[in-house]
């Protein structure tokens, strides 16, 4: 099968020129801190009202773990904000599917929506501790294995060691 054509870059992924942007959320869909809280300040009161219709009608418990769920993107360039709960390493428990789900599930969304470019952060990465070169080797894995027909999925990695480890697993 066609490899698809995914890039990295190093940079604030609220910036990003894409149709859609992944936002690594918090199961509350309220923003928070990291990648979450950039993107809800970023992109406007827009994002936080469509998340709370979220919470209202098919969430009223949270974004599960491994899911993706669409809203506007305010006022980012990107079109969209695909939200999605990245799980928390556990070094005493594989998880690791939860973490590929997240990406899979992103593109699913990222297809329904008809989205050609999208940009994902490294999930799970920052406040949920998972070690960054094997979040790397998971979401490159399944980015190779489901991401036919975009036109391009761009890992935008906020700093060099994040950078570095993607590059490695790419």
């Amino acid at each position: 099968m066609p490899n698809p054509n995914i890039t990295l870059v190093q940079g604030d992924i609220t910036e990003q020129d894409v149709d859609a942007v992944v936002n690594a959320a918090n199961s509350s869909l309220l923003g928070g801190g990291g990648v979450d809280g950039a993107i809800h300040r970023k992109g406007g009161s827009e994002i936080l009202a469509e998340c709370r219709s979220l919470r209202a009608s098919r969430y009223g418990g949270g974004l599960p773990v491994g899911h993706a769920a669409p809203t506007t993107g305010g006022k980012l360039l990107a079109r969209w904000v695909i939200h999605t709960v990245g799980p928390v390493w556990q070094p005493d428990e594989d998880r690791s599917a939860l973490l590929a789900s997240c990406h899979r599930e992103s593109l699913r969304v990222a297809r329904e929506l008809g989205a050609r470019t999208v940009a994902f952060p490294a999930i799970s990465t920052g406040v949920f501790r998972w070690p960054v070169e094997d979040a790397a080797r998971i979401a490159v894995g399944t980015l190779r294995e489901e991401g036919e027909g975009f036109e391009e999925l761009r890992f935008v990695l906020f700093d060099k060691r994040a950078y570095d480890a993607f590059a490695a697993a790419l």
